[in-house]
This record gives C-alpha cells, sequence and structure tokens, in this order.
C-alpha cells in the first residue's frame, strides 16, 4: 500500500473519528460474542432455556443457591458442538430455599417467593457419586430473569447471534444480487437497464415489511427462512446505487482504453469498475447491516422471526412488553437497548466511512 495512497488516507481519516472507532470496535464485540455466546453465558443449555419458574421475572443481580443435579443421559456431543450450540443435555438446576446432605442423600427445600416454605425433598445419590462435589452453587442473575426463570443475560447474549448473523447474511445476499443487476443494468443500458429497472421499481413501491411477511409466509417460520426473506428484499438500494456508479465510471478514459485493449466486459466490470465504485458501497452495506436487524426484530416480534425457543431480542421484546406497566420494564428495555446499540453502532460507524470515503475533503 502507498503511504500516500487513497485508502491509506481514507483509513487514516477514519481513525480520527471518535465515535466512528467506538463503533467499530462495539461491532466487533457484539460479533465476538455471536460467536462465543455459550462459552460466556453461565446458562450453556441450547439456546439458554434453562426454566425455573419459582424465579421467574426477578430483578437484576438477583442471587438463589441452585442446586445442581448431573444429568443421567450419554452425550456424545463433541466439544465443538457443545462450545458452539450449547450443552444438548445440561445438568439440571433447582432454585433451593435450604439443603442438607448425608452419604446417601441430598435434602432441599425449593425455592419460594414472599416468604412461603417449600415441602423438604430428598435426591439419592447413586454408589458411585462423590458426595464432596458440590452439588450446590450461589447462582446471580446479572439481567434478572424473564418470566419463565431462564437467565436474561444469556438469552441476551445469545440473542446476540441471531441479529448479528442475520444482518451479515441478508447484506451478502443483497450486495450479490445488487452487484449483478446494477453492474448489468449500468454497464449495457438498454433492454437490459429497461427490464432490470422494472424488477427494481416494481420490488421498490412494495412496502418492506410487507414484502418480507409475504416471503417468510411462502418459505415458511424459521432460521434461514427469515434470513433469506430479508436478504431478498435490501438488494434493490445496492442495485440503485451500483447501477448509477457504473453508468458514471464507465465513461472514464481507464474503461474506454480497457476495451481497446480487447478485455473482456467481464474483466472489465469486476477488475476496473467495482473496485472503483467500494465507498458508497460499502457505506450502504453498513446501512443495510442497521436495517436487517430492525427488520428482523420487528418480524420476531410479530411472531414470525426466530421460532422458540431460540433466543431473539424481537422475541424478548414482544414475550415482557406487558410487564413495562407490571414495574418490570427492565425485561423489555435491556433487549430494546441492545437493538438500539448495535443499530446505532452500524449507522454511526457508516456515516464515518463515507465521510472518510469522501476523497473531496
Amino acid at each position: 500500500m502507498r503511504k500516500n495512497g487513497l485508502t491509506n488516507l481514507a483509513f487514516q481519516k477514519f481513525k480520527k473519528s471518535f465515535w466512528g472507532v467506538i463503533s467499530f470496535w462495539f461491532i466487533l464485540l457484539v460479533g465476538f460474542i455471536s460467536v462465543f455466546a455459550y462459552v460466556i453465558a453461565p446458562d450453556s443449555s441450547q439456546y439458554s432455556n434453562q426454566m425455573h419458574l419459582s424465579i421467574h421475572s426477578k430483578s437484576p443481580g438477583f442471587s438463589v443457591q441452585m442446586l445442581v443435579i448431573p444429568s443421567s443421559l450419554d452425550s456424545n456431543q463433541n466439544l465443538f458442538n457443545r462450545l458452539f450450540f450449547g450443552n444438548s443435555h445440561p445438568p439440571k438446576e433447582i432454585p433451593i430455599s435450604s439443603y442438607s446432605f448425608d452419604d446417601k442423600h441430598i435434602y432441599y427445600s425449593e425455592y419460594a417467593s414472599f416468604g412461603l416454605k417449600e415441602l423438604e425433598k430428598s435426591i439419592k445419590l447413586s454408589d458411585n457419586t462423590n458426595s464432596s462435589l458440590p452439588f450446590v452453587a450461589e447462582r446471580t442473575f446479572y439481567f434478572g430473569t424473564d418470566k419463565y426463570g431462564r437467565d436474561l443475560l444469556s438469552r441476551i447474549l445469545v440473542g446476540a447471534r441471531i441479529s448479528f448473523s442475520i444482518g451479515f447474511i441478508a447484506v451478502l445476499i443483497s450486495l450479490l444480487i445488487g452487484l449483478v443487476l446494477g453492474s448489468l443494468a449500468g454497464y449495457f443500458g438498454g433492454k437490459w437497464d429497461a427490464i432490470i429497472m422494472w424488477v427494481i421499481n416494481v420490488t421498490w413501491s412494495i412496502p418492506t415489511l410487507l414484502l418480507v411477511i409475504a416471503i417468510t409466509l411462502a418459505l415458511g417460520k424459521g432460521f434461514w427462512q427469515v434470513f433469506i426473506a430479508v436478504g431478498l428484499t435490501m438488494w434493490v438500494e445496492v442495485a440503485r446505487i451500483v447501477r448509477g456508479q457504473v453508468m458514471s465510471v464507465k465513461q472514464m478514459q481507464y474503461v474506454t482504453a480497457a476495451r481497446a485493449l480487447g478485455y473482456s466486459n467481464f474483466r472489465i466490470i469486476t477488475k476496473h469498475i467495482l473496485p472503483n465504485i467500494l465507498a458508497p458501497i460499502i457505506v450502504i452495506c453498513a446501512a443495510n447491516f442497521a436495517a436487517a436487524i430492525l427488520i428482523e426484530s420487528g418480524l420476531s416480534f410479530l411472531g414470525i422471526g426466530a421460532q422458540p425457543p431460540m433466543s431473539s431480542w424481537g422475541s424478548m421484546i414482544k414475550d415482557h412488553y406487558n410487564y413495562i406497566i407490571l414495574g418490570k420494564p427492565y425485561l423489555a428495555l435491556i433487549p430494546g437497548v441492545c437493538i438500539m446499540s448495535l443499530v446505532m453502532a452500524f449507522m454511526l460507524m457508516g456515516n464515518n466511512l463515507r465521510d472518510a470515503l469522501d476523497v473531496k475533503d
């Protein structure tokens, strides 16, 4: 890279932007969390779906003694699968208020709110079980618990994977379709331009959320269906920008020289035109990333996004929005703030990238 090259100058300019750099590192942090969510989350079960109804809707910082009973089921789950997809056979957890044990049994009373006392129960230890194992541990729920008694912090961490991955996959799909159609329309013009612009205008005239709902219903409810549906509705903006940029750049002298040298149209588009219009494409991708997160959250709120027991920030708001008037607004506000923070980070980074890539300044 040349020391005074445009790419290096843009990079140096971007580094001077405080909010741009903060947003960039925040996005990297969320990306790291989304990949290693089950390593970080206190509840490492699949989808962080361990329910404790006796401690539902508890405030942030709530602590309780938890009786942990190892699972008796044989699990052939390998380490890679457990780290990235959660423990398929997690130990059973029981919130308790008191306990005692001897060589053969563990005696405990389950946790009950409002000072109520539960009857004492017992569990027989198997002969090969070490009675000195730490069956009882203090568990703190830093974000509290949801209406099913699940750890809200764990659900937030695992839910980050949905929001981050849908943005990545939707942008990838929209980028592939938008680059191909926009390049064809801008470079060849004529009938190609007329047909593609007709498709773009028809797609543009349909409300985005309505189109996503229609595609989702056609493909069915599910994880991947939502990703595809969102990606298929976001290519229009990319195609319009690429078309305009290609129409402008194809008149440049270096493109004319490439044609004179006998280069193929494919080589001219991929090697000479697209590398010179990356700046606006990068900016629109950042904006589409934020838009995809908002669309997925809206779909999950409507019940046609990620399906239970899968954790999603949008579905968490749907499950708990009525708790706002019941004195426990944090159940809906915490995932809402997470969505707002991630969307704002992408918008700030996109705006600062636009300024950094503007060679006129």
